[in-house]
């Protein structure tokens, strides 16, 4: 097969939908406090998407954004891998459904579910897609649609989530990079799969009555489990990366973490006495966007300025399953 090409990421974007949620807006919905909010998660509002707005309008919009700022057309597009939890239905692929929006035709399509780490899982599977030599520009997005399966009677989950979508292209081609993939490290720790879920709409509990009655069709969540695998899942597979690409935390400018929960991410940087400086958060108006928030944190970070030429960036995930992964970044305009 040859040498081992390098693979870059040539354009970024995301979308938020226009609609905003505060913390002040949940207390006429659920009995809680903008205080009591803030101070067990930083979050301060999320945006949700209208009814009729669905996770491949989503991916669209901010696919549309990742290609205009690759400057490329959306023919030159010859793969798509969405990654969701809320895809439009159980079949078609909602890449596939992407795809007619782009106005592209034959392209290979496919879905990718690995929860909230599924950006950087994405990241790994284009990567081997790019060196095996058929392929130009892949088309990424992660995009979610969580509030249509968040129980607004639960106060534990309901102020978490919020809707959203972001996108890469990643290429073989240097030209007009914005940055190059250095490395990445997938992981799963099954044993907790249960943490987290929607236990309803699958052949285990399909849609019925009785589902609908007992609430399976929404997401359901063991936070106290769902802390302790994420800061040790997250904080494992950081150290093995450093290691395997001999660096330190120190020779990171950038950590693009999961926007979940301010205080893992508190605990990650306490785990490796990083400045919380360092770390590029955007959850305190977004919330949770599940797959899509490292995306839209990225994007942010480029939008505003926050890169410099050779910064290393880390994007660091954890999610249902129990996923984990991380990716090295270097930045290069």
């Amino acid at each position: 097969m040859g040498a081992k090409k390098e693979i870059f990421i040539r354009g970024i974007g995301s979308y938020l939908p226009k609609r905003i949620l505060t913390n002040k807006d949940l207390e006429a919905i659920v009995e809680t406090s903008d205080e009591w909010i803030v101070s067990r998660t930083g979050i301060r509002e999320r945006h949700i998407a209208a009814d009729d707005e669905f996770t491949s309008d989503m991916a669209t919009q901010a696919a549309l954004r990742a290609i205009e700022d690759a400057k490329i057309q959306p023919r030159e597009i010859d793969c798509i891998i969405v990654c969701s939890v809320t895809f439009d239905m159980a079949f078609p692929a909602t890449a596939c459904i992407v795809q007619k929006n782009l106005g592209i035709s034959e392209c290979p399509c496919m879905d990718l579910e690995a929860g909230c780490s599924a950006f950087v899982y994405s990241m790994e599977v284009a990567a081997g897609l790019l060196q095996l030599g058929c392929y130009k520009n892949i088309l990424i997005i992660a995009s979610d649609k969580l509030t249509s399966i968040t129980d607004w009677e639960d106060r534990t989950t309901c102020v978490l989530f919020g809707d959203g979508a972001s996108a890469v292209v990643l290429t073989t081609e240097a030209y007009g990079a914005r940055a190059m993939l250095v490395d990445t490290l997938l992981r799963a720790y099954g044993k907790d799969c249960y943490s987290l879920m929607q236990p309803g709409g699958g052949c285990r509990h399909p849609a019925s009555a009785e589902t609908v009655e007992k609430r399976m069709h929404y997401l359901r969540m063991n936070g106290r489990e769902v802390f302790k695998s994420a800061v040790r899942g997250m904080g494992a597979i950081l150290k093995d990366i450093f290691l395997r690409n001999q660096i330190e935390p120190t020779d990171v400018q950038h950590f693009l973490p999961h926007q979940a929960n301010m205080r893992i991410i508190e605990a990650v940087a306490e785990t490796f006495q990083i400045s919380l400086e360092k770390f590029l958060i955007v959850l305190h108006r977004t919330g949770n966007t599940s797959a899509g928030s490292v995306g839209i944190a990225f994007d942010d970070g480029y939008r505003n300025g926050r890169f410099a030429a050779g910064d290393t960036l880390s994007f660091i995930t954890f999610g249902g399953g129990m996923t984990c992964a991380t990716a090295l970044v270097r930045w290069l305009l």
